[in-house]
């Protein structure tokens, strides 16, 4: 892998030539909210002139899984409609962690400019998930077979920080999450990337050990487009939203003002 460092556009050209007619739908993270992880990132952006949709999403502390993925690519269409209504004119998504990797889910479905996943994880294909969440992923199975898929019940969720916790959510839209082979398996995500949509995948420095082990595989796994990067940052897991800032406008920037012009070429990473 070469190690490329592109060129960049000062910020406050950025801002003059680009921003402006730039939208970008955020996600916060597992068990979190638009005003947590995500803020600064959120409001950095809309000073530089972005038009900013931070959205609270179904895996937040509050929904809990309250709708199924499909329900959830309805939210962020709607959010991307509004932007574009508003007046953006290229589109971008970005999400930290279980937004990041609901990011590459959406960005397999939707002709948006780029997809930007920060600190991308939940994968539900994880030896995590699979161990300490199997049996109430075969539970939920059993439920939605018996014709009880829609009624809500206790079941699981894990996360790192946390363990495992229960949720009240109905079968169906659990499994519509945490099927191992499901929507939410990082890699079924990345291989399935439109060809035509860039990535910015962040991974910092100082993620979670397991995160950076699949660190390549999850980048390898990515499509070919002269605009996708790896970019790691020198921050942890949770704070690497607003350490991302400026590089997520610049790259957002670069993709809007050059997408048109690609020249052939391979995937780059580097860091700062």
């Amino acid at each position: 892998m070469v190690a490329v460092f592109a060129t960049t556009l000062p910020l406050a050209v950025a801002a003059e030539t680009a921003s402006s007619k730039l939208g970008i739908v955020i996600m916060h993270g597992k068990g979190g909210s638009p005003t947590r992880y995500v803020s600064e990132l959120a409001s950095s952006l809309e000073e530089k002139g972005y038009l900013v949709a931070n959205l609270e999403m179904p895996w937040s502390g509050r929904r809990n899984y309250d709708v199924s993925v499909g329900a959830a690519e309805k939210e962020v269409e709607s959010a991307l409609a509004g932007l574009r209504s508003k007046g953006a004119q290229k589109l971008f998504v970005a999400g930290h962690s279980q937004g990041g990797m609901f990011a590459l889910h959406f960005g397999g479905k939707q002709p948006i400019a780029g997809v930007i996943a920060i600190a991308p994880g939940g994968s539900a294909s994880g030896p995590d998930y699979r161990t300490k969440l199997g049996g109430y992923v075969e539970r939920a199975r059993k439920l939605v077979a018996d014709g009880k898929g829609d009624e809500k019940t206790t079941l699981y969720d894990f996360e790192g920080s946390k363990g495992v916790y229960p949720i009240i959510t109905s079968p169906a839209a659990y499994l519509s999450w945490l099927e191992p082979d499901g929507p939410m398996n990082i890699l079924v995500a990345a291989k399935g990337m439109n060809p035509q949509v860039p990535v910015l995948l962040i991974v910092p420095t100082n993620d979670y050990p397991g995160l950076l082990r699949m660190k390549q595989r999850h980048f390898n796994s990515l499509p070919g487009n002269p605009f996708t990067r790896l970019y790691e940052p020198d921050s942890s897991h949770l704070n690497a939203p607003s350490a991302s800032r400026d590089e997520i406008a610049r790259w957002t920037t670069e993709v809007a003002g050059k997408a048109d012009a690609a020249l052939p070429g391979a995937s780059a990473s580097w860091r700062p």
